[in-house]
């Protein structure tokens, strides 16, 4: 079946992410499929994740995924590493839409770029502590070596906007060098916040390691699904994209400018998220 005879689907693809630093994910899918219409959700009302309880994770996690299903989504993309990493606690196969996640796609994609097999990851603590990056690279190459480091303190440096801050960059120096110290070539920025302080992270890394994020590789994975029509592609000829948060401020709308690189992105929509009792059976092990 050509593209032009594959039956079409105009409903959006939702991404959600603790707070905005997912929209760096969703600027570069974005940019892989223009004729897609996104929704996006930002649960600022419970930023960061990072720092909570794998229980409490999976359960935000859960809520918000039914959310955008509820609002007519066709996929939803996880662009959070923390939740990223609870995904396999979840009766996702009970949905009725494909669910992505990031830690995947990235770790495929730093397989390819590390010519060493030794390979960092730069997370929250909830990422570090799970070890998903861990399990999904030993999946694909028992041989490789993988270093992590928490760097906590960074979700918030880039929510402030303070991507270039000299406070910012000695941060990013110290958490990186234990990774430094473990001979890595290529680093995972296993959060979706830290694409936008990619450059301070290069600087402090050096220009012989490779720096990995997931967009580019979830753009390639939805690629292929619309081929196979695992998903079906948008016919609309005007895509469009919403906005929203579960504590919308006014300054959110400048920060999403400023990591979509869009002067021109509506404003934030709020909106209220709650997991009721009947749609616990989707976590598993509960009763």
């Amino acid at each position: 079946m050509t593209q032009s005879s594959a039956p079409n689907d105009s409903r959006p693809i939702g991404f959600f992410d603790s707070g905005l630093g997912g929209l760096t994910v969703l600027r570069r899918v974005r940019e892989l499929h223009p004729a897609e219409s996104w929704i996006y959700l930002g649960d600022t009302a419970r930023l960061p994740y990072g720092t909570k309880s794998p229980d409490t994770i999976r359960r935000y996690s859960l809520a918000n995924i039914l959310k955008l299903q509820s609002l007519g989504v066709k996929a939803v993309v996880v662009a959070c590493n923390s939740a990223s990493s609870t995904l396999d606690s979840l009766h996702l196969e009970q949905l009725s839409v494909p669910v992505y996640n990031v830690i995947d796609p990235g770790a495929e994609a730093a397989l390819v770029a590390s010519e060493t097999r030794r390979i960092g990851v730069l997370g929250t603590r909830a990422t570090v502590q799970s070890k998903a990056y861990v399990r999904a690279l030993h999946r694909r190459d028992p041989n490789v070596l993988v270093y992590q480091q928490a760097a906590p303190l960074l979700v918030p440096l880039v929510e402030e906007g303070w991507e270039e801050d000299p406070v910012t960059n000695l941060i990013i120096y110290r958490y990186v060098q234990p990774l430094l110290a473990a001979q890595i070539d290529t680093l995972i920025m296993g959060c979706t916040h830290y694409p936008a302080l990619a450059p301070g992270i290069q600087r402090a890394v050096g220009l012989d390691i490779r720096l990995v994020d997931s967009a580019e590789a979830i753009g390639h994975q939805l690629e292929k699904d619309f081929q196979t029509l695992r998903l079906q592609r948008s016919a609309l000829q005007s895509p469009q994209l919403r906005l929203f948060a579960t504590d919308a401020s006014p300054q959110m709308d400048a920060t999403a400018q400023r990591l979509m690189k869009d002067a021109n992105l509506p404003s934030f929509e709020g909106i209220d998220i709650e997991l009721v009792p009947a749609q616990h059976e989707l976590l598993k092990g509960s009763k």
